[in-house]
Parts: C-alpha cells; structure tokens; sequence
C-alpha cells in the first residue's frame, strides 16, 4: 500500500503515537489515563481525523476474538473456584528436595497452566504460592518469580489460548488449534529446558548458599492447609462426667455457700445432694438434644461436600471437553463460550459474581487497539516499511529467519507484542505464503513464537511481568520488589537463547 496523503498520514500516526505511549507507560504524567482509555483515544481519534469511517473502525473489530478470549476468561474463573490453582499451588511444595528441586517445578508447572490457562492467570494466582515457598526455605524471592514469569511466557506459546496474541494469530491465519500445538510444542519444551538450565546456571551459588536453613525449615506446609486443619470450638464441646471427687467438692462448696435456714441452722446435706443431682440431671436432658442435633449436621455437610466434589468434577471434565473439541478442530471462539455457558448453567446459581471478575477493561482494549491499528494501516507506513524489510525477511533462509526475528524482538517491546502481531501478521505470512503454503503456515508460527519469547526480554515486555511484579510487591507479610535490573540481567540472555533454539523446532 502506497503512503495516503500527507495530511492523513501525519494524524494517523499521531493517533498511533498516543496509543503507543499510553499502551506503553499507562501512568505517563502528562495523561495518566492507563492502557484501556488510551486505546480508546486512539481509536476515537482515528475516527474523528478521518483516518477510518465509522463503519470501517466497527468492522476492524475482530469479534471472534473477542469472543474466544471471553471464554476462555469466564472458564478460568470457574477454575479457580473449583480449586485447581490452589492444587497447583500445593504441588510447588509437596515432598519438595530443595530450592533447586522448586526451581525446575515452578517452570513446569507455570509453562503447562500458562498453556492452558493464559500466562497471566497463572501468574496472578501462583505468585504469592511461589513467594510463600520462598520465604518459607528462606530462599531469596528473585529467582523464582524469574522462573515463574519467563516459564509463563514461554508455556503459553504452546496454544492458541496461551494468551492474547496467539488468539490473534490463530483466528487470522485459520490454523487449527492442533496444528498449532503440534508446530510449537517441541519449541516450547526444549524452552522451558534450557531456561531451568539458565536460571540454575546463573544462581546454582545463590540457591546453594541457602540449603542450610532450607534444610533446617523443612517442608512447606501451606497457610491454606493449616487454616483447614484446624478444629472449630464448636464441634469439639463436651460433656464431662463427674467423678468422686469432683462431687465432694461440689458439695462442699454448696455448704458453704448454703444460707441458714430460718432456725440458724444448715440445710441437712441430703437435700443438697438432691438438689445436685436434680441440677446435673437436667443438665444431662439437654445432652441429648444436642447429640440428636449433631447427625443431621453432619449429615447435611456430608451432602454438601458431595455436592461440591461433584460440582468440581463438571468443570473439570467441562474443561477437558472443550480442550478435546479445540483439538479436533471446531470453532475456536464459539466452543470457549459453550464451555462458559455450560460451566454458568451447570453451576446453578447467579452467574454475576463470576462474569463480574472476567477483565471487561481487557475486552475494552482490544476493541480499541483494533480501531487503532487499522487506522494505522490506512496511512500506509506499515506497508512502506516492510517493503523495505522483506528482501531480507524471507524464511526460507537462516539469515532471512533471523532478521526476521529480530525485527518481531524489537517491536514487540516497543510496540507491545499484540500490536506487533497485527501490525506484521499478513504482511509477514503474505509474504511466506509467496514462497509456499507451509511456509505460509510457518511464518504465523515464528511470529507466535517470537513475539511470545520476547515478553521475557525486559520487565515491561509483556503483562505476566508486570503481573508478578506487582503481585510479589503487594502480597501482605511477604511483599517483594522484583527490579527492571535484576530482571534484565536474566531476561536479555534467557530471551535471545531460548528464541533461538526455539526457531529451529518450529515446523
């Protein structure tokens, strides 16, 4: 596409320049708006510069995105509720053989639940596991929130619904949801492989140092476990019987508590005893009735636990189903929103407070970014600048690949990795396609690939950074500051090893 005129193309990307920089630093002090009404802006201004037509901005709107990223949102709210984080949680720590022995399971863990899941879910819930985990051994917190980020990206680069800009890439390029695993799964594994080995290599002393009072603290016992151990007052009240003595000293007591009677004398101590006796069997009348109370309770929590355990079951094999159905190739947007809808009826009780927790802001950013990119097109620069780019960028070609992914690196933490995808995603499988049908195919996948990887660059490269970030500081009692240089120091090498590993499985 050639350049629009150059009125259009000065406002267009003006447009573009604001969403950018409010995607990008959402607290920017001029406009500390955040990333959602940024996108907004952006597509408001597109419309209002003339850039795109009001039709043309509501038909850049991909709704079988939106769709299948709000089913897979609404299924991961379920969940949650029916447990499964919190089981994942449990296996960071169960019969754990050290800070090294962790390491490798947060990285299994996060990249297999970032997989399925997205990586920021898994991210917002298993943050606080694995910083309890560590502050538990006595363990410093860093590198295992770096193995719990960069395991998260690198997992959810596995799946279509690994996170957002698989999703735009799989409803794009009409990849079956199969295919998808099967192109990228041996890169992902080998990944998350060579990026144990990284953190091991670089804090094997850091980790060593501490297996003394690791030792010494034993294994975790999570806060949740002790919490549901723990005995109620209530259930264990009792009746204990008096001996002998105790029936002395009752009577002794009353005598002297006793008044005279009307002649100055005490009152005879049988009548005291019958007294005694009349107060404690009635006392013993009571037991009964709240011994008969006790069976139907346990009874009704019996059915109640039951219920649950059952419940549970459903959105697990609900799950498992749509999981099953993704593979086998049907529609990707309208099998999440069947397994949303199915996990809402099945659960049989207002669905507010769980749809109230989907991230409608995320929904939100996405309509706008959308609008914003298509106007961006419109102006023609994307288009002159991979003219000039794609004599270098073919992928039949080792150099090709690697300018190419070079180029998708540097976008993606520049521009964010969803922008990146949309911005380059035909362009770049036009151009493979030209060469081949599967390398039409394989071209769709290098850019999941890379744009995905490139997360663990930097701290602000993707949302599962940030996440763990702010997650780590916020925790109560065991609040921890993850630095953009102790990050850095860890994401520049793992990033540019991984990434190229990675491309040479990709098939």
């Amino acid at each position: 596409m050639a350049l629009a005129f150059s009125v259009k193309v000065v406002l267009g990307s003006i447009a573009f320049a604001i969403f950018w920089v409010l995607a990008v630093f959402p607290a920017v002090p001029f406009l500390p708006v955040g990333r959602t009404a940024g996108s907004l802006l952006g597509a408001v201004l597109m419309v209002l510069f003339r850039v795109v037509t009001p039709d043309q901005a509501y038909a850049a709107i991909d709704l079988p995105i939106l769709g299948l990223l709000f089913g897979t949102m609404v299924v991961s709210v379920y969940l949650e509720r029916a447990d499964i984080f919190k089981y994942l949680g449990k296996l960071l720590s169960w019969k754990s053989k050290g800070a090294k022995d962790l390491i490798c399971r947060i990285c299994l863990i996060s990249a297999i639940s970032s997989a399925v899941f997205t990586n920021d879910t898994t991210c917002v819930i298993l943050t606080e596991f694995v910083l309890k985990i560590a502050r538990q051994h006595n363990l410093p917190p860093h590198p295992f929130l770096l193995a719990l980020a960069s395991s998260a990206n690198i997992g959810s680069a596995a799946t279509p619904i690994g996170n957002p800009q698989n999703l735009v890439i799989a409803v794009q390029s009409k990849i079956s949801f199969g295919d998808f695993l099967i192109g990228i799964l041996p890169a992902m594994l080998v990944g998350v492989l060579v990026n144990v080995l990284l953190l091991l290599c670089m804090y094997w002393r850091l980790l060593s140092a501490q297996k003394d009072e690791e030792d010494a603290t034993g294994e975790v016992v999570a806060e949740d476990d002790v919490i549901s151990h723990r005995f109620s007052p209530a259930t264990m009240s009792h009746f204990p019987s008096l001996n002998s003595q105790e029936w002395n000293s009752r009577l002794e007591s009353m005598n002297v508590q006793s008044s005279p009677n009307g002649n100055g004398s005490t009152a005879h101590p049988d009548s005291l005893r019958n007294r005694v006796i009349s107060a404690d069997q009635n006392e013993i009348q009571r037991v009964p009735d709240a011994l008969s109370a006790q069976p139907s309770e346990e009874k009704e929590n019996l059915s109640t636990r039951w219920k649950r355990r059952f419940w549970k079951f459903c959105v697990y094999f609900v799950t498992v189903g749509m999981l099953i159905s993704l593979l086998m190739g049907l529609n990707m947007s309208w099998t999440a929103i069947t397994a949303a809808l199915a996990l809402v009826v099945l659960d049989f009780e207002d669905a507010r407070p769980c749809l109230e927790k989907v991230s409608y802001m995320l929904l939100i950013f996405f309509c706008g970014m959308f609008i914003t990119v298509e106007g961006f097109n419109k102006t023609g620069i994307p288009s002159s600048l991979w003219d000039l780019m794609e004599p270098y960028a073919k992928i039949n070609h080792v150099s090709g690949i690697a300018v190419l992914a070079i180029v998708i690196l540097v976008l993606s933490n520049l521009a964010s990795n969803v922008p990146t995808v949309l911005l380059l995603g035909g362009r770049v499988a036009a151009s493979a396609a030209a060469i081949s049908a599967s390398d039409g195919k394989k071209a769709w996948l290098i850019l999941a690939w890379v744009s995905t990887v490139a997360g663990n660059l930097s701290l602000l490269g993707s949302a599962a950074n940030l996440i763990v970030c702010e997650q780590a500081r916020r925790t109560p009692h065991l609040a921890y500051t993850l630095s953009f240089w102790k990050h850095i120091k860890f994401g520049v090498p793992s990033t540019l090893i991984v990434t190229a590993i990675g491309l040479t499985l990709i098939r």
